[in-house]
């Protein structure tokens, strides 16, 4: 408690501002990286506090995901720790049916986030050995911080959106959007409309455009690895994962893509050029993941998606190819991802790096020093972070444990103010 102390001694204005000390972990992000590892807690019998940004849980699902988003995975591969999906969940649930299991999930654990609160900084305050977290709550943005031991950063992979700098972008006149920000195809019908990006978003927005009778254009900038989502009526994901206990990676690889071969035919020659470096291997080590085709890949083939190259400039009403070509464009979708936004808050330069993941490679990213953690950084997708969430619990709650064999609860006076403070 004397670190507690310390630090109150170091700033002469800490009781004139709202605070309050943290009883157990501080989970910033309330998206299933978050709740996962709130719930694991629990289950240690470790209290936690989840702050939000936005006001609702799983804001990345729930505000900026597409009408029909699906898991691209399997559901056994997507579920959290300790509950899984419904029985009567079909294998690939839709939008609607993860957000209800992921309300169910925080029910289920009593999770209940700080909603509406965004942090602006957190460091480590070296003197007391506490996290200092400040954040803005609410409309009217009202300052507040909370005092911690542990910090866990769950704010993901994908929290912030990427828009590209095009050239003549300002000047295009027509409607541009992020693919966070498209819901459905419906409003575009008639309209030909620029997709930026080829992953499995520019993919399936492609896809959802052309099934509501728009004219897209999906700019492919780069190779990509393209597989079908199921090989013989199984799912092409457990299918690698049930190699990968036997057979080396690059050997995986290369089963995979004769599969694809096989399944899909040669996809080069409409203008999608596969990587050198396969799927697996180029998922692991450039985190880039393989585009799981859901039958964007007939619409191409039938000529309903174009496939074109890079973008030289836009102009009003007009795109301008690198290949020299000209199309007239009534909406640009940017399907061009999202990246972390750790460094715009995090004053902490050990354990994460400057793109807002940790240093250190899967499966040793999860801790950092001063009771640092992250969760959801692994690229693995959700089986990724449930066993980041796991791990952290586990380490968290050995730490609390043997801090609690000590008398449970004390007041010491300080600055002729007392602090009553419990189990801690």
């Amino acid at each position: 408690m004397e670190n507690l102390f310390r630090l109150v001694d170091q700033d002469q204005d800490f009781f004139q501002r709202k605070w309050t000390l943290v009883n157990g972990p501080l989970i910033v992000g309330a998206g299933p990286s978050g709740l996962a590892t709130a719930a694991c807690l629990r289950e240690q019998g470790v209290p936690s506090v989840v702050l939000e940004r936005a006001e609702c849980i799983a804001s990345l699902w729930q505000k900026r995901a597409y009408d029909r988003l699906k898991l691209h995975l399997p559901k056994q591969f997507c579920q959290l720790p300790k509950v899984p999906f419904p029985e009567d969940f079909p294998e690939y649930p839709t939008k609607k049916q993860f957000i209800e299991y992921l309300e169910s999930y925080a029910k289920r654990f009593d999770i209940n986030p700080k909603f509406n609160e965004c942090v602006q900084s957190a460091r480590y305050d070296e003197t007391s050995g506490f996290w200092r977290v400040k954040t803005v709550r609410g409309s009217n943005k009202a300052e507040f911080e909370y005092i911690c031991r542990w910090l866990v950063v769950a704010t993901g992979e994908n929290a912030e959106s990427v828009v590209p700098d095009i050239d003549g972008l300002a000047d295009f006149g027509g409607e541009v959007i992020h693919a966070s920000e498209y819901k459905s195809g419906e409003k575009f019908k008639g309209q030909n409309v620029l997709v930026v990006g080829c992953g499995n978003s520019g993919m399936e927005v492609s896809l959802d455009l052309a099934n509501h009778n728009a004219s897209p254009s999906m700019v492919v900038r780069s190779s990509v690895h393209i597989l079908p989502r199921e090989v013989l009526g199984k799912s092409t994901f457990e299918l690698a994962v049930l190699m990968m206990k036997w057979l080396p990676l690059w050997l995986v690889d290369m089963i995979l893509l004769i599969l694809a071969w096989l399944v899909l035919g040669n996809i080069e020659k409409y203008g999608l050029k596969r990587p050198l470096m396969g799927p697996l291997e180029l998922k692991n080590s450039k985190g880039k993941t393989p585009v799981l085709d859901i039958g964007a890949l007939e619409k191409i083939k039938s000529g309903d998606i174009q496939v074109v190259p890079g973008i030289k400039r836009l102009s009003r009403g007009r795109v301008e190819l690198v290949n020299g070509e000209k199309l007239d464009v009534d909406s640009v979708v940017l399907a061009t991802g999202y990246r972390s936004n750790v460094p715009a808050w995090l004053q902490e330069g050990e354990f994460f790096s400057k793109n807002g993941f940790p240093k250190a490679p899967f499966p040793n990213g999860w801790k950092g020093k001063g009771g640092l953690y992250a969760v959801g950084f692994t690229r693995r997708g959700l089986s990724g972070a449930s066993s980041d969430a796991i791990n952290i619990a586990q380490d968290i709650g050995k730490a609390w444990k043997q801090e609690n064999k000590q008398p449970k609860k004390r007041t010491i006076a300080c600055h002729r103010r007392c602090i009553s403070l419990s189990q801690f």
